[in-house]
């Protein structure tokens, strides 16, 4: 009598999805204490703005409720630009670089990962931070002194600044793949556009427009958003400018992050 050994069928280890990346991406990103501290200033920053603007009636009279309530927005658009400069360089210093890529081998994936996961925690933090802060704004300033601005729906557009200023970090983080000089970097380029773009003669409207900030500055309505310091085009035209040349710089990094060695 002859037996027949049937071949054990062959194991393939799962491959490693968005899904997947994404969840190892937020352990990660609530492990790290330096992600964590920048993320919650960035959260608290626009409420203590509010606080500090109202008491200490240094309002200007041409401004609005909203745009003196969110006079520290600008500062905390720049935290969250360097929390998304961190996620990614600071693996690269750390080294941990190498286990994320050995976990999910689709470079692309932990790029969207990592982008998904800043562009979305820093869209809702904002939202609610700006909102509150803009609430107590209101709530403290001297009824009818100041006009009211136009709160919806620039309080949406507002929070897309800020996840389009993360994943700006973020893009930086990976193509320069350190910390001190990323964080250097994107700072930067959030402020470079707005101080060069009148040396652009007739291109100053595109050049200052350039940086998140500048569409930030438009969004919250603030006196200080003139032409001549953040460009002529209007908040969202700005908005989706920048957008665009984030999404060309993500696209830069992913190219390479393909080519380069962990």
């Amino acid at each position: 009598m002859t037996t027949t050994t049937l071949p054990l069928p062959a194991t393939h280890p799962r491959r490693t999805g968005f899904r997947e990346a994404l969840a190892y991406e937020w352990i990660k990103f609530r492990s790290v204490r330096s992600t964590v501290w920048t993320t919650a200033a960035t959260a608290v920053l626009p409420v203590v703005g509010a606080v500090f603007i109202a008491a200490s009636g240094s309002l200007q009279p041409d401004d609005t409720v909203l745009g003196g309530s969110l006079t520290l927005t600008v500062v905390a658009q720049m935290l969250a630009a360097v929390v998304g400069a961190l996620v990614a360089s600071g693996e690269y210093s750390s080294g941990t670089i190498r286990t994320t890529f050995a976990a999910c081998p689709r470079r692309g994936t932990v790029l969207a990962a990592k982008a998904t996961l800043v562009a979305g925690v820093m869209y809702l933090l904002a939202l609610a931070s700006c909102t509150a802060a803009y609430l107590v704004g209101d709530a403290m300033l001297p009824e009818g002194r100041y006009a009211q601005g136009e709160p919806l729906p620039a309080l949406f557009g507002i929070a897309a600044s800020f996840a389009v200023a993360a994943v700006l970090g973020l893009a930086v983080g990976f193509l320069v793949r350190h910390s001190a000089g990323a964080v250097t970097t994107v700072i930067g380029l959030l402020l470079l556009p707005s101080l060069f773009g009148p040396l652009f003669g007739d291109a100053e409207r595109w050049v200052a427009g350039l940086s998140p900030t500048a569409a930030l500055e438009k969004l919250t309505q603030t006196s200080d958003a003139a032409a001549e310091a953040v460009g002529s085009l209007g908040p969202w035209p700005s908005l989706l400018l920048v957008a665009a040349c984030t999404t060309a710089l993500k696209l830069g990094a992913l190219m390479l992050l393909g080519r380069r060695d962990a």
